[in-house]
Protein backbone atom coordinates (compact mmCIF):
# COMPACT_ATOMS: atom_id res chain seq x y z
CA UNK A 1 0.00 0.00 0.00
CA UNK A 2 1.65 3.66 -0.93
CA UNK A 3 0.47 5.04 1.85
CA UNK A 4 2.28 2.72 4.11
CA UNK A 5 5.61 3.14 2.31
CA UNK A 6 5.01 6.94 2.99
CA UNK A 7 5.01 6.64 6.67
CA UNK A 8 7.56 3.99 7.35
CA UNK A 9 9.49 6.41 9.61
CA UNK A 10 12.93 7.82 9.08
CA UNK A 11 15.68 5.77 7.63
CA UNK A 12 19.31 4.41 8.94
CA UNK A 13 21.04 7.36 6.45
CA UNK A 14 19.11 9.45 8.72
CA UNK A 15 20.14 9.08 11.91
CA UNK A 16 23.47 7.17 11.07
CA UNK A 17 26.67 8.76 12.77
CA UNK A 18 28.57 10.01 9.51
CA UNK A 19 32.44 10.09 11.08
CA UNK A 20 33.00 6.62 11.49
CA UNK A 21 37.13 6.02 13.22
CA UNK A 22 38.56 3.44 10.46
CA UNK A 23 42.28 1.79 9.73
CA UNK A 24 43.49 0.13 7.67
CA UNK A 25 44.56 -3.52 7.07
CA UNK A 26 48.20 -3.41 7.95
CA UNK A 27 47.65 -0.83 10.98
CA UNK A 28 49.84 -2.56 14.09
CA UNK A 29 48.43 -3.49 17.71
CA UNK A 30 49.72 -0.77 19.45
CA UNK A 31 48.11 1.89 16.51
CA UNK A 32 44.84 0.85 17.13
CA UNK A 33 44.92 0.94 20.79
CA UNK A 34 46.10 4.42 21.04
CA UNK A 35 42.84 5.14 18.46
CA UNK A 36 40.90 3.37 20.64
CA UNK A 37 41.94 5.44 23.47
CA UNK A 38 42.45 8.63 21.70
CA UNK A 39 38.63 8.53 20.41
CA UNK A 40 37.14 7.27 23.45
CA UNK A 41 35.45 4.20 21.41
CA UNK A 42 35.30 0.09 21.78
CA UNK A 43 36.00 -0.99 18.18
CA UNK A 44 37.27 0.52 14.94
CA UNK A 45 36.56 -0.64 11.38
CA UNK A 46 39.24 -2.10 9.10
CA UNK A 47 38.86 -0.84 5.62
CA UNK A 48 40.67 -1.28 2.25
CA UNK A 49 41.91 0.80 -0.33
CA UNK A 50 38.51 1.40 -1.49
CA UNK A 51 37.28 2.58 1.69
CA UNK A 52 35.32 -0.51 1.87
CA UNK A 53 35.14 -2.22 5.12
CA UNK A 54 36.51 -5.79 5.77
CA UNK A 55 36.37 -6.35 9.32
CA UNK A 56 36.52 -4.55 12.63
CA UNK A 57 38.63 -4.89 15.81
CA UNK A 58 37.04 -4.81 19.02
CA UNK A 59 38.50 -4.32 22.22
CA UNK A 60 37.49 -8.30 22.18
CA UNK A 61 39.69 -9.22 19.78
CA UNK A 62 42.77 -7.49 21.23
CA UNK A 63 42.51 -8.68 25.16
CA UNK A 64 42.70 -12.06 23.34
CA UNK A 65 46.38 -10.77 23.17
CA UNK A 66 46.49 -10.69 27.29
CA UNK A 67 45.14 -14.74 27.13
CA UNK A 68 48.29 -15.52 25.18
CA UNK A 69 48.58 -18.67 22.81
CA UNK A 70 47.45 -21.71 24.28
CA UNK A 71 44.86 -20.79 26.66
CA UNK A 72 41.77 -20.80 23.96
CA UNK A 73 42.86 -24.17 22.28
CA UNK A 74 40.40 -26.31 21.11
CA UNK A 75 39.84 -30.21 21.53
CA UNK A 76 43.23 -31.97 20.39
CA UNK A 77 45.53 -28.56 20.54
CA UNK A 78 43.77 -27.47 17.60
CA UNK A 79 43.87 -23.49 17.84
CA UNK A 80 40.99 -21.37 17.98
CA UNK A 81 40.22 -18.23 16.46
CA UNK A 82 41.03 -16.68 19.68
CA UNK A 83 44.16 -18.29 19.76
CA UNK A 84 44.89 -17.19 16.19
CA UNK A 85 43.80 -13.65 17.09
CA UNK A 86 46.32 -13.46 20.06
CA UNK A 87 49.69 -13.93 17.80
CA UNK A 88 48.11 -11.21 15.84
CA UNK A 89 49.88 -8.01 14.78
CA UNK A 90 47.96 -6.37 12.73
CA UNK A 91 44.17 -5.20 11.84
CA UNK A 92 43.94 -7.34 9.06
CA UNK A 93 44.81 -10.23 11.77
CA UNK A 94 42.95 -9.08 14.33
CA UNK A 95 39.80 -7.96 12.91
CA UNK A 96 36.50 -10.07 12.87
CA UNK A 97 34.93 -10.84 9.56
CA UNK A 98 33.02 -10.62 7.76
CA UNK A 99 31.40 -7.65 9.09
CA UNK A 100 27.51 -7.41 8.81
CA UNK A 101 26.08 -4.10 6.44
CA UNK A 102 23.02 -1.85 6.15
CA UNK A 103 22.20 0.34 3.77
CA UNK A 104 21.29 4.21 3.97
CA UNK A 105 17.83 3.45 2.45
CA UNK A 106 16.98 0.92 5.43
CA UNK A 107 13.89 1.62 7.42
CA UNK A 108 14.96 1.49 11.08
CA UNK A 109 12.76 -1.86 11.54
CA UNK A 110 14.61 -3.47 9.16
CA UNK A 111 18.30 -2.64 10.95
CA UNK A 112 16.63 -3.40 14.44
CA UNK A 113 16.03 -7.01 13.17
CA UNK A 114 19.09 -7.18 11.79
CA UNK A 115 20.92 -6.55 15.04
CA UNK A 116 18.36 -8.49 17.24
CA UNK A 117 18.52 -11.64 15.16
CA UNK A 118 22.77 -11.67 14.43
CA UNK A 119 23.00 -10.04 18.70
CA UNK A 120 24.95 -7.10 17.22
CA UNK A 121 25.51 -3.75 18.55
CA UNK A 122 25.64 -1.70 15.35
CA UNK A 123 26.03 -1.85 12.02
CA UNK A 124 28.03 -0.53 8.94
CA UNK A 125 26.54 1.48 6.48
CA UNK A 126 27.72 1.28 3.37
CA UNK A 127 26.73 3.09 0.19
CA UNK A 128 26.15 2.06 -3.45
CA UNK A 129 29.66 0.41 -4.09
CA UNK A 130 30.11 -0.91 -0.99
CA UNK A 131 31.97 2.65 0.93
CA UNK A 132 31.17 3.03 4.02
CA UNK A 133 29.42 5.59 4.95
CA UNK A 134 28.26 5.37 8.66
CA UNK A 135 27.04 3.48 11.37
CA UNK A 136 24.32 3.07 13.48
CA UNK A 137 23.94 1.56 16.65
CA UNK A 138 21.24 0.44 19.22
CA UNK A 139 21.33 3.67 21.08
CA UNK A 140 20.79 5.89 17.38
CA UNK A 141 17.93 3.66 17.03
CA UNK A 142 16.21 3.56 20.72
CA UNK A 143 16.32 7.83 19.91
CA UNK A 144 13.22 7.62 18.02
CA UNK A 145 11.39 6.69 21.57
CA UNK A 146 12.24 10.25 22.48
CA UNK A 147 10.12 11.94 20.16
CA UNK A 148 7.42 14.18 22.18
CA UNK A 149 4.00 13.13 22.33
CA UNK A 150 2.38 16.00 20.66
CA UNK A 151 4.68 15.62 17.67
CA UNK A 152 3.59 11.20 17.26
CA UNK A 153 -0.26 13.14 17.50
CA UNK A 154 0.19 15.69 15.43
CA UNK A 155 1.67 13.27 12.33
CA UNK A 156 -1.29 10.76 13.13
CA UNK A 157 -3.91 13.14 12.80
CA UNK A 158 -2.67 15.36 9.43
CA UNK A 159 -0.42 12.80 8.17
CA UNK A 160 -2.54 9.77 8.63
CA UNK A 161 -5.85 10.18 8.85
CA UNK A 162 -6.57 13.89 7.08
CA UNK A 163 -3.86 13.75 4.29
CA UNK A 164 -3.50 9.84 4.05
CA UNK A 165 -6.66 8.42 4.40
CA UNK A 166 -9.35 11.15 4.06
CA UNK A 167 -11.29 11.18 7.81
CA UNK A 168 -11.99 14.04 9.37
CA UNK A 169 -10.36 14.95 12.20
CA UNK A 170 -13.19 15.53 14.07
CA UNK A 171 -14.60 11.86 13.85
CA UNK A 172 -11.25 10.46 15.54
CA UNK A 173 -9.86 11.35 18.83
CA UNK A 174 -6.13 10.54 18.53
CA UNK A 175 -4.44 10.41 22.59
CA UNK A 176 -0.73 10.32 23.00
CA UNK A 177 0.59 9.67 26.55
CA UNK A 178 4.66 8.45 26.31
CA UNK A 179 4.70 7.18 23.67
CA UNK A 180 1.53 5.10 23.54
CA UNK A 181 -1.43 5.75 21.02
CA UNK A 182 -5.36 5.31 22.11
CA UNK A 183 -7.48 5.55 18.81
CA UNK A 184 -11.46 6.18 19.15
CA UNK A 185 -14.02 7.54 17.19
CA UNK A 186 -15.58 6.86 13.66
CA UNK A 187 -14.22 6.02 10.47
CA UNK A 188 -15.63 5.97 7.27
CA UNK A 189 -16.89 2.68 6.22
CA UNK A 190 -14.22 2.87 3.33
CA UNK A 191 -11.22 2.30 5.63
CA UNK A 192 -9.93 -0.40 6.91
CA UNK A 193 -9.12 -0.32 10.96
CA UNK A 194 -6.66 -2.45 10.75
CA UNK A 195 -4.91 -0.58 8.32
CA UNK A 196 -4.97 2.36 10.10
CA UNK A 197 -3.61 0.76 13.50
CA UNK A 198 -1.08 -0.78 11.46
CA UNK A 199 0.55 2.15 9.95
CA UNK A 200 0.30 4.32 13.44
CA UNK A 201 2.44 1.73 15.12
CA UNK A 202 4.59 1.89 12.22
CA UNK A 203 5.83 5.67 13.64
CA UNK A 204 8.05 6.97 14.98
CA UNK A 205 8.48 7.28 18.51
CA UNK A 206 5.55 5.10 19.07
CA UNK A 207 5.36 2.42 21.47
CA UNK A 208 1.83 0.65 21.01
CA UNK A 209 -1.30 1.41 19.59
CA UNK A 210 -4.85 0.49 21.53
CA UNK A 211 -8.29 1.12 18.98
CA UNK A 212 -11.66 2.18 19.81
CA UNK A 213 -12.18 2.88 16.34
CA UNK A 214 -15.81 1.57 14.52
CA UNK A 215 -17.08 2.02 11.13
CA UNK A 216 -20.62 2.91 10.74
CA UNK A 217 -22.23 0.06 10.13
CA UNK A 218 -20.48 -2.14 13.02
CA UNK A 219 -22.59 -3.20 15.73
CA UNK A 220 -21.95 -0.89 18.48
Amino acid sequence: MEMEKEMSGRTVGEIMSKGVVCVQRRTLFKEIVHVLREYDITAVVVTDGLDRPVGVVSEADLMHKLAGPGRESGPSGIPTEGDEKSRGATAEELMTSPVLCAGPEWPLSWAAHVMETYRVKRLLVTGAQGELVGLVSRSDILQVFLRRDAEIKNEIVEEVLVKGLGEQPSTVSVEVLHGEVVLSGEVSSTVSISIIEHICRGIDGVVSVRSRLRCPDSPV
